[in-house]
Parts: C-alpha cells; structure tokens; sequence
C-alpha cells in the first residue's frame, strides 16, 4: 500500500470513528434494546448496528472496492484478506456499554493483503484515541506511545486475564493459571479486548491472556501493539489467522516464553493434552 493511500486511509477512518463515538456518546442514555447472540452473556444492541451500519455506508461509499470484515454480520463474507479489508467491532465491550456505560471502544483495523497497515481503538467514553500506521509507531490522542521497556520481570508483570482460567476448563489445568496468578504482581479484567490491547501498547499492562476472539477483537490492536514492540500469538505462540477466532496471547516479549512454557504447556500436560 502507498504512502498516499495509507495516508487518506487513515484520515477517513479517523473522522468516521470520531463522529461514530460522538452519535454514541449523544445516545449514551437513549433507550436500548439489548438482545443475545451465542449464549446470554454474548450481547449485541441497537447501537452496535447502528454503528456497524454507519462504517458499512461510509466505507462503501467511498471505497467499493474494499472489503468489511465486523461483528454484527453487516459487512461482507470475507474469505480472504486479498487486497483491503477493513476489520471493525463497533462497539467492543458490549456489557459494558450496557451496564456501566463506559470500558468499551471501537475497533478499527485496516489491513492490505494480510497485513496490519492502521490500527485504531477509540475509548468512547473517555475520548482517547489509540491509533497506529505501520512502521510510523503508535499513538494515544496524537502523542506518541514510547516503545515498551527492554524487560519485564516476571514477577513484576501486571497481567490481564478472562477468569475463565482459574475455573474447570478444557484447555489447561486450571490449577497452573491459579499458580499464575499467585506469581505475577497482579491481574485485571476490563471487559474489553480492545481496550486491553491498548493498555498492553500503552505500557499500563505486559500482557493478556484470553481463550477466544473473534478478528475484529484484535485486529486493530495488533496493529498497534506490533510498532511498541509488543508481540501477539494464539497461546500456543504460533501466528494468529485473521479469518477464525482464536485464542490470543499479546504481551511484552520478555515474557512470552514464560508463559506459554511454564503455564500453557505444563497446564496442558497436566489435563493430558499433548
């Protein structure tokens, strides 16, 4: 993708985001009605459609070429990440928006065949803006996110984590996780991938550990992770297929070993999966 098209790109993407947060922000209190999707925590409102809707009609009116790859099915059945693709979530944190309004964020990430090019993940309700174009760093509300530290003692790492983990599951024992989180200097849940991506660039946490996203979960904040030198897997530490869900892994590199070593594989071993 050239310098030029990059460019305007990113300067669509970021006044549509800016007027989607605002319609929301004036909304915020408007009546909702809230339906559920796979199970009933799974939540979808008016607003994410709404919102959803907002970036179909803005993306295809001005690039019809591209594709939309987002969460309420209003884009189009992507099969491939040829040519452009914009990867959105309108609103990620869908509880949150329900019940606190607040914690949750939109989601946009452009990608040219495969790759990650703009990243944005916008705070709504907070007005703070993460933002990043390939090889140009990453930024939160214009300034520039310094790169992450050299390293990371484990011991000292501030982990965020679905708790999901410390229960009965079938991936690891749950066991190892609870040992996990007795190691670590702490462990948060903020109910919002996006927003946990940020806060992993931003430098505020080292790392997330979650069993399951869907792409328009990550797709923006991988973009921006990659140019603080942040790294992302699924929790085996091999490459994240942009078209499934997946389980994810993105943290400080310093630690990625540890974890998966020492916490996924031994958790693994010890519920018998090879």
């Amino acid at each position: 993708m050239n310098e030029k098209i990059r460019s305007q790109l990113y300067q669509d993407a970021k006044q549509w985001i800016k007027e989607a947060g605002t319609t929301i922000r004036e909304k915020i209190n408007d009546p909702l009605i809230v339906d559920t999707k796979s199970n009933p925590n799974d939540l979808v409102t008016t607003m994410d459609k709404e919102t959803e809707k907002y970036f179909v009609n803005k993306i295809k009116t001005k690039y019809d070429d591209h594709q939309l790859l987002s969460e309420e099915g209003f884009g189009d059945k992507v099969k491939s990440l040829d040519g452009t693709v914009w990867i959105i979530d309108p609103i990620d944190g869908t509880m949150n928006f329900v019940q606190q309004k607040r914690n949750f964020a939109i989601s946009v990430g452009i990608y040219h065949d495969g790759v990650g090019e703009i990243g944005f993940i916008y705070n709504v309700m907070d007005d703070v803006l993460y933002s990043a174009i390939k090889g140009e760093g990453a930024y939160k509300n214009g300034v520039k996110i310094p790169p992450l530290k050299e390293k990371v003692p484990f011991e000292k790492a501030m982990i965020s984590l679905n708790h999901f983990w410390l229960c009965e599951n079938r991936l690891v024992e749950e066991e190892v996780m609870q040992e996990l989180v007795k190691t670590v200097r702490g462990t948060r849940t903020y109910g919002s991938a996006a927003l946990e991506f940020a806060y992993v660039a931003e430098g505020i946490m080292d790392g997330y550990l979650t069993m399951r996203l869907a792409p328009w979960d990550i797709a923006a904040g991988i973009v921006i992770v990659n140019e603080v030198g942040g790294v992302t897997t699924n929790v085996a530490g091999e490459k994240i297929n942009m078209l499934v869900n997946n389980s994810i892994l993105v943290c400080h590199p310093s630690i990625q070993k540890t974890i998966i070593k020492d916490y996924i594989i031994k958790g693994k071993k010890r519920l018998g999966h090879n």
